[in-house]
């Protein structure tokens, strides 16, 4: 009767779980623009496809981490039609990787990106396809922003325009000294439009950020500290050496199942972005996620004592 009883309270529970997991991915790949936007996808992505060039390379490690990759060193990693549409594509993978932990974003060539290939940015300059790769842009980076991962920029070199836009798509920034973040927009004659001002004033506020808007100057590591835009400065430069110091930097955060690791991030990202009710709801649903799971069975056996 006993094993009757307690194999009925795991199916329930395996169900609960599988369902609540469903309904909080579903939430998380919600795009803010979508057809009743007038948002074209297909049309932007048609042009964006005969923009060649770069690329946006992922890797996954043993630990749960993640290494993405802008890889275009000959623009300073600049983003060409094809690098958006891959890195859409990355970020969906990274959405449906069940033992990801954590996720480190960097240039190749020892810079971080230069924003996009002005070749692709001419070539689309008319209204609506400007708004659709906006639109675009917005859906992919907001996704990952919403990663279930905790992520983190590394800052070498430049991080100019949209670059500097995608910095702010991350959870924290790490810097490299003599690097440099800049939101160059207002030279070019724009404003953000990857969605980069919203998530910098939920950064640093809005004060500071309409500073950074308007100067159009270059934040350098200290300056950025300061700001609360970075973390830390790295003592490496060299690329090898920044990535082994991010890596050690974001494994203090990401020790632990990885099931435990992306709730984290989840309740944390539902307390970001929705009004209070829906956040202690999400808040619920998580927690029976993790409830009774193999990582608080395994904490309650081992009755840890906290100092």
């Amino acid at each position: 009767m006993l094993s009757t009883v307690t194999e009925m309270a795991v199916s329930l529970w395996k169900n609960l779980f599988q369902t609540t997991k469903q309904r909080i991915l579903q939430q998380r790949m919600m795009t803010v623009y979508n057809d009743a936007h007038d948002y074209q996808e297909e049309l932007i992505k048609k042009k964006l496809q005969q923009f060649s060039g770069g690329s946006i390379n992922l890797s996954k490690e043993g630990n749960g981490i993640g290494i993405l990759t802008l890889n275009n060193p000959k623009l300073m990693n600049a983003f060409t039609g094809t690098m958006m549409l891959e890195l859409q594509e990355r970020v969906t993978e990274l959405e449906n990787w069940k033992d990801g932990k954590g996720l480190i974003i960097y240039g190749a060539g020892n810079t971080f990106c230069s924003g996009s290939d002005l070749n692709a940015v001419k070539a689309i300059s008319n209204s609506q396809d400007g708004m659709n790769m906006c639109m675009f842009m917005q859906n992919t980076l907001t996704r990952l922003m919403r990663l279930p991962l905790i992520s983190v920029a590394l800052v070498q070199g430049k991080a100019l325009g949209g670059g500097a836009e995608l910095t702010t798509a991350c959870d924290f920034r790490l810097m490299t000294p003599g690097s440099e973040i800049r939101f160059v927009h207002k030279h070019m004659g724009l404003v953000p439009g990857w969605g980069g001002a919203a998530r910098l004033v939920r950064i640093v506020g809005s004060g500071a950020a309409l500073r950074l808007l308007s100067g159009a100057a270059g934040v350098d590591p200290e300056r950025a500290m300061c700001f609360g835009l970075s973390e830390e400065t790295l003592s490496s430069s060299d690329e090898t050496g920044a990535l082994e110091e991010a890596r050690a930097w974001l494994s203090q955060y990401t020790e632990g199942p990885a099931s435990v690791i992306q709730a984290v991030k989840k309740v944390v990202t539902a307390g970001r972005e929705l009004p209070l009710e829906a956040a202690l709801r999400t808040e619920k649903d998580v927690f029976g996620t993790v409830w009774g799971g193999p990582a608080n069975l395994q904490a309650l056996l081992r009755r840890p004592k906290h100092k």
